[in-house]
């Protein structure tokens, strides 16, 4: 884009004069990165027409919506909405005093009500000494923005919660501004239905993170209305919601101390995954006794957070042994339902061609799906095949061991030389992993990557949104599901560092989680009588794994993470041996898609199954009407 000459001038009449509000009249949404795209043509268009200071006042007023907010962070509460290698777009400390001063004189001229509170607000936080009517400006600024499931998917809950934390941080100088929050996100929170959505629990979530609403009368109103709500979408068919709201109804019965009420929201909730699991399970067109057998598990887990005082109440022991004889019914079917979504090839000259064009234009669900598609994954067959075709075609190079070492030094492994008599050698599986780790920088720069750019540059998603997807996925173990997530959209941000330390240790728990469903022995005992885990490459060695996942994830998992010849990335972490640079290399990138991959498809496969149901059951429902 066509940025302005270096010292052009800028002042407020320019700004006045720059038409800022007719490049917003053709925005369709408020949605920030939407007002940015508007802002930064009409800037560009300026620019080119020969008029650079009018070009340079929108590029500014650009730049301060292409920021994303984050307002669980109090001091950095603006993030770059891109970063590509060693660039990144816009932070508040690229702003110029110049450019400050600029936007100190018009904040309260802008009647644009984000853009008002995204100039104030950087004001606030960039001007020095501290400016209190900015903070008071972008607080009424943002509660301008809509209570309503449109407005807070494009930013209305960051915009909410923001103001909330400035309220909170200028205290008394806030007046009375956060008990006007208060009374208005409670009113619209009492005044949603079921034709709401998700709504009512954003904004019972956002009250409940800053312990907003905390009288009697009202935490009871809140109580009562979320239990309604659930109760109402489970009559209605709707399990997913019907919990959700169950669950959000057992921590506002929490905070109001009636424990007896949050423990029987505990049993709904439980008895919503075996509802599902009974669903799943017997679907007249395509039934899935893994996912029930993830359910069943879910609502064994769900069950055991029950006090004890209230276990009696509700029978939950002899609940428990009921769910584990479905469980484990469910769990001997399940064994070989566990497949393998794939991609065609692409030729190798025409991948990054083939990678953008796979994802874009599309919407956010159909992009993920076929990022999670591009590469079929490593095909185990495939690669030992060709492994022993190059140890064949070289054999004095397979003569030869072969000794591998760390970047520090250290000698970590030892191939040995080949043994032709054996189809299990050592040698042979030494070169597997090789050429599959060479096989990664490929995929990641032909594939994952640039699709990946591709899908960053048009669409915003969401740490919830990926939280909501490994939450709506059945090989996500229970209580996992806000890690995975967070791994999940870590990565999705350019922030691999922070992707691999959560993804390791959540896909160590998730193999752990499947093999004792299994019934399998994940611990073992040392010679004091103490009882401990296995490790990743402990449990990647019991058979039942590849019945499992199948035995190319498996061989991907063990190479990937487990195997010296390899990336090895499990012990390096946990061992603290992965440096800044590593954790940014190809093989985390491709870690994290590997994960992604089983997440995505998995809830792919299940979502499907659930709008096959849907459709047949309305067709039924239909061919009724007509007789």
């Amino acid at each position: 884009m066509t940025r302005y000459p270096e010292n052009t001038p800028i002042s407020k009449e320019v700004f006045d004069t720059s038409g800022w509000r007719a490049a917003l009249d053709n925005v369709r949404n408020d949605e920030y990165f939407a007002m940015w795209q508007a802002l930064s043509s009409a800037a560009q268009e300026a620019v080119e027409a020969g008029n650079p200071s009018k070009g340079r006042v929108l590029w500014i007023l650009a730049d301060a919506c292409s920021m994303m907010l984050r307002p669980e962070s109090i001091n950095e509460p603006f993030a770059p909405h891109m970063v590509m290698n060693d660039r990144r777009s816009t932070l508040p400390e690229d702003f110029s005093t110049e450019e400050i001063e600029l936007l100190l004189s018009i904040y309260t001229e802008i009647d644009n009500a984000k853009l008002c509170a995204r100039i104030s607000d950087l004001v606030w936080l960039v001007k020095r000494p501290k400016n209190l009517q900015a903070a008071t400006s972008a607080i009424d600024a943002y509660r301008q923005v809509a209570i309503g499931i449109e407005s807070w998917i494009r930013d209305g809950r960051e915009c909410w919660d923001r103001a909330i934390q400035l309220c909170l941080m200028l205290g008394t100088g806030a007046g009375d501004r956060l008990q006007q929050i208060e009374q208005a996100l409670q009113a619209a929170l009492l005044g949603t239905t079921t034709s709401d959505e998700n709504l009512p629990l954003w904004i019972a979530s956002l009250l409940r993170k800053h312990r907003l609403a905390g009288e009697t009368e009202t935490v009871e109103k809140i109580c009562i209305h979320l239990e309604n709500l659930a109760n109402a979408h489970n009559e209605a068919g709707e399990i997913q919601y019907a919990r959700s709201y169950y669950e959000s109804a057992k921590e506002w019965y929490s905070r109001r101390r009636d424990h007896e009420k949050a423990a029987e929201m505990i049993v709904f909730c439980a008895e919503m995954w075996v509802k599902e699991a009974v669903v799943r399970q017997f679907s007249d067109s395509s039934p899935s006794h893994m996912i029930a057998a993830s359910f069943y598990e879910n609502a064994i887990q769900k069950y055991r957070t029950i006090p004890r005082a209230y276990r009696e109440t509700y029978d939950v022991d002899n609940r428990i042994n009921e769910l584990r004889g479905l469980l484990s019914e469910a769990g001997e079917r399940s064994l070989e339902e566990m497949g393998t979504i794939s991609s065609e090839s692409v030729d190798i000259s025409e991948l990054i061609k083939g990678a953008e064009k796979a994802v874009k234009g599309k919407i956010p669900l159909d992009a993920l799906l076929a990022l999670s598609n591009l590469y079929h994954g490593a095909q185990f067959q495939k690669i030992r095949d060709f492994s022993k075709k190059m140890l064949a075609q070289h054999p004095l190079q397979a003569l030869f061991g072969a000794t591998h070492m760390s970047s520090d030094g250290r000698v970590i492994a030892k191939s040995p030389s080949v043994n032709f008599g054996s189809e299990n050698d050592d040698a042979l599986w030494a070169n597997m992993v090789r050429h599959y780790v060479m096989e990664l920088e490929i995929v990641v720069q032909g594939y994952i990557w640039p699709a990946l750019e591709t899908i960053r540059l048009e669409h915003r998603i969401r740490e919830g949104d990926f939280i909501s997807l490994a939450q709506q996925s059945p090989l996500v173990p229970f209580g996992r599901e806000n890690l995975v997530g967070k791994a999940l959209f870590a990565g999705f941000d350019n922030d691999f560092v922070t992707a691999l330390h959560l993804l390791v240790p959540q896909l160590e728990h998730l193999v752990r989680y499947h093999l004792k469903q299994m019934g399998v022995q994940t611990t073992n005992l040392d010679k004091n009588g103490i009882e401990n885990e296995h490790g990743l490459s402990t449990l990647m060695e019991n058979e039942q794994v590849q019945l499992i996942f199948g035995e190319n994830l498996a061989f991907e998992i063990r190479a990937l993470f487990c195997d010296s010849f390899g990336p090895n990335l499990r012990n390096e972490l946990a061992h603290g041996l992965v440096e800044y640079e590593e954790a940014q290399s190809a093989h985390s990138i491709y870690a994290w898609w590997l994960l992604l991959r089983i997440v995505f498809n998995t809830f792919w496969r299940a979502r499907q199954r659930a709008i096959e149901k849907a459709k047949s059951k309305s067709e039924q429902q239909e061919g009724a009407e007509i007789q």
